[in-house]
């Protein structure tokens, strides 16, 4: 039982209540005779000072700085996928330093084995040769590519970023459960955590002497630049794209180490160098960090199926062009038969035992019968066609009688299992558990780890730390999150103070002034669209607002300007919804975009975007027309210029900027060319300029500049010819005029470029034509004009 002696000064006597290491179950916080670790000491010191409400207080800022921070994870369901908060389980896991440095050295023994036993897969095959893994386990894994056999990739090494699963054991020991080679995921997750866990404890954890894990990532980041070749060319993260479960990771990495985030249809191979499609042109690429599965990289030679490759990869990496992170193919390493054969295979190449065992795993042959597993009310027999395969003898009796029952991990449901054709035999563990903060005090629960190790000049180097698996219940299985298990944080506590080291170069040299990256043409595209989709989101919310303030005012939809209203409205909404899936539409539209970009968006932009996204789809269904709608769209209208306030004063001038402020310009003056085609009609209704001049937030200004009432040529004036106006369609073309002219290729060979050139000439004729010249005929060409524009645009920069 464990010493539930309350600690001194503590006001929450009951945190411990209760909590107590189950019967052969190894426990994170207690020692076997029920006594805190030392190493945990502080921080349950430190916990047992809060009151049950303080703890409460201080998670939720926890999972605040999480959601504010847009930190989250993709639940799938049968009907596709939803954003879910990340669910953080606000108490770390610790691990004292001397325990985290043994285990350190079998992660980098592991590391080296892996990377020499990839290099025999896709090279000499002696390990196969030599009988030390079976012929049909490799070539039968859909994860090991012939067409990379041969190819030494350019580094000279084939690994350099790999995951481990581990647990710790009964007796107190760690083992592996799984490798992971192929992508792996959780690094920038682990970083989350760790901030988020520092805002819970931001007293605590300065003085706890834990770990930073900054210098890791730094000291990877130096080496994937070191790995250009000849220092030129770019580093580049590749994804699948936004429906990954883990893109916010790959953005949010890629912000962190200044990396470009790229996806497939970004990249384009010629002569077999490699090269990212730019608004600039073709630019190399040197290093790629891969986050998207080796089968789907390369529709040519791997998947013809794959939409997510870069036809010609494998071609460019045979030449040599570029550095993959890691090797395609190396998922072949993640196969669960292979971990029978490591401890042989290691004593095989390095001359030496495992100093990490794996979880007692064995490979089963293929038995020719299908009679091998039989399930019946939860117990397993063997069928007599296993029963030669495996390395021991076993009988129904022994399975049946729990040597091998335990508690199960979450992706292994059976003691038996199918690995593609082959059978591999996992022996059920008991993990550890650790405590998290259930019902107002500490109770115990499984958990594993996810370890981190990166290569760089020096060698293989280990994250002092990463992030924990938390299951739900008592029952193993639900760890993952798809299941409701959550994450922790994991920290690695040094008997010596730590510093709080940065990413920032500390060394001395001359100043130099770096200006932002190249500028991918999707990128590009993704800030275009964005700028127009906002801007056509505030035009729909303006007219709508127009409309339900006079349906408040009149009380009746039957007056001649609301029937006005409402059919030119019916081009775009249905009036008569407050709130019209159109426009919620053009805001997921304008989320969707940002979503591309999250590399390149500030986190306060992306927060207060999704915000007015999330506030359209709160107020969906509860408003009713009128005054309720009005007022809705007032506050819509209010979140949307916290956005625009903060891209126009916070986003660096930089290529993506000007792409987002030339998008936004075009989609206002094209709104504003309609606007006026339709409400300064001379045959509109009375009224008709008012809403015109309204829409166009442009009342206050009309007033002062005009001294009679509102008339065709002062709302043709004021809203299409007035250079000062930020709301006419002549300050929108200058604005892009400008913009453009900042572009590449702007000019060639001491020429305007075709879009340039129709700049000009648009917006010269705009400032020497009167009002009384601007008729509904001009206003429709205007349109045509500009949308011809954006086609030029999108042509020259974004295809």
């Amino acid at each position: 039982m464990p010493d539930s002696t309350p600690m001194p000064g503590a006001t929450n006597p009951d945190l411990l209540s209760g909590y107590s290491a189950r019967e052969g179950v190894a426990d994170e916080l207690m020692q076997p005779d029920g006594r805190l670790r030392p190493v945990w000491q502080p921080l349950i010191d430190f916990l047992s000072r809060q009151t049950p409400q303080d703890l409460a207080n201080r998670f939720v800022r926890g999972d605040q700085y999480l959601h504010d921070a847009g930190v989250y994870y993709r639940q799938y369901t049968a009907d596709g996928s939803t954003e879910r908060d990340w669910p953080l389980s606000h108490v770390p896991v610790v691990i004292a330093d001397d325990e985290w440095e043994a285990l350190s050295d079998g992660i980098v023994q592991r590391a080296e084995l892996l990377e020499k036993v990839m290099a025999d897969l896709y090279g000499p095959g002696d390990l196969v040769s030599r009988g030390l893994l079976p012929a049909q386990l490799i070539a039968q894994c859909p994860e090991w590519l012939r067409p990379m056999v041969g190819i030494r990739p350019r580094s000279g090494h084939f690994l350099h970023f790999l995951a481990f699963e581990i647990g710790r054991s009964p007796d107190g020991s760690w083992f592996v459960l799984g490798d992971r080679t192929q992508a792996p995921s959780g690094a920038g997750f682990a970083l989350e955590n760790r901030i988020a866990t520092s805002r819970v404890l931001p007293e605590h954890y300065p003085q706890a002497q834990v770990k930073r894990l900054a210098p890791f990532f730094g000291h990877f980041r130096d080496a994937l630049n070191g790995l250009r070749e000849g220092g030129q060319g770019r580093v580049a993260i590749l994804t699948p794209g936004q429906e990954t479960d883990t893109f916010f990771e790959h953005a949010y990495i890629a912000r962190y180490l200044g990396f470009t985030l790229l996806e497939s249809e970004d990249l384009k191979v010629e002569a077999e160098r490699l090269a990212v499609r730019t608004i600039s042109g073709p630019e190399p690429v040197s290093v790629i960090w891969r986050r998207l599965d080796s089968r789907y990289a390369d529709p040519l030679e791997l998947d013809e199926a794959s939409a997510l490759g870069a036809p010609g990869m494998v071609g460019a990496l045979r030449a040599g062009a570029a550095t993959m992170v890691n090797s395609l193919g190396s998922g072949v390493l993640e196969a669960r038969a292979l971990l029978a054969f490591l401890p042989r295979i290691s004593q095989h190449l390095m001359g030496e035992k495992l100093k990490l065992p794996n979880i007692a795993t064995w490979w089963c042959g293929q038995p020719r019968e299908r009679n091998y597993v039989l399930q019946n009310m939860g117990r397993m027999m063997i069928g007599p066609a296993l029963s030669t395969h495996l390395p021991f003898e076993l009988d129904a009796t022994t399975v049946l009688g729990g040597a091998f029952r335990g508690s199960a991990l979450p992706s292994v449901e059976d003691w038996l299992l199918r690995d593609g054709e082959t059978l591999v035999g996992q022996e059920a563990v008991t993990l550890s558990t650790t405590p998290a903060y259930v019902d107002g005090r500490l109770q115990p629960r499984p958990m594993t780890v996810r370890v981190f190790a990166a290569r760089t000049p020096a060698g293989w180097t280990v994250m002092p730390g990463g992030y924990a698996r938390i299951g739900r219940t008592d029952d193993p299985t639900a760890l993952a999150m798809q299941k409701g298990g959550s994450v922790a944080d994991v920290w690695i506590v040094s008997d010596t103070p730590t510093r709080d080291p940065s990413l920032a170069d500390q060394t001395a040299g001359p100043f130099l002034r770096r200006m932002p990256g190249f500028l991918p043409s999707r990128a590009g595209d993704n800030l275009y669209w964005l700028g127009r989709y906002v801007e056509r989101a505030e035009g729909l919310i303006r007219l709508l607002r127009a409309y339900h303030t006079r349906l408040a005012e009149s009380g009746s939809a039957a007056q001649p300007l609301l029937a006005y209203q409402r059919k030119y409205l019916a081009g775009y909404a249905d009036p008569d919804d407050p709130i019209p899936p159109p426009l919620l539409d053009v805001l997921q539209s304008a989320r969707g975009c940002a979503l591309r970009v999250r590399d390149r968006f500030s986190p306060d932009g992306w927060l207060a975007l999704d915000d007015l996204a999330r506030s359209a789809n709160g107020m969906a269904g509860t408003l009713l027309p009128g005054d309720q709608a009005a007022r809705g769209m007032g506050e819509l209208l209010r979140k949307l210029a916290g956005f625009s306030g903060l891209v126009h004063e916070n986003m660096f001038r930089f290529t993506g900027w000007r792409f987002l402020s030339i998008g936004r310009a075009l989609e206002r003056a094209d709104t504003g060319a309609g606007l006026l085609f339709a409400f300064a009609e001379e045959t509109a209704p009375p009224g008709a300029f008012d809403i015109a001049v309204e829409v166009a937030d442009s009342v206050m200004t009309h007033r002062r500049r005009y001294s009679v009432e509102t008339n065709r040529n002062t709302v043709i004036d004021l809203l299409a010819l007035d250079e000062n106006n930020p709301r006419s369609i002549v300050y929108q073309i200058d604005l892009i005029r400008r913009e453009v002219g900042q572009l590449p290729a702007a000019r060639s060979n001491g020429r305007l470029s075709d879009l340039s050139s129709a700049l000009l000439k648009l917006h010269t004729e705009l400032r020497i034509t009167t009002p009384d010249a601007v008729t509904t005929k001009r206003l429709g060409e205007i349109r045509a004009e500009i949308g011809s524009l954006s086609v030029a645009l999108s042509a020259q920069y974004l295809e």
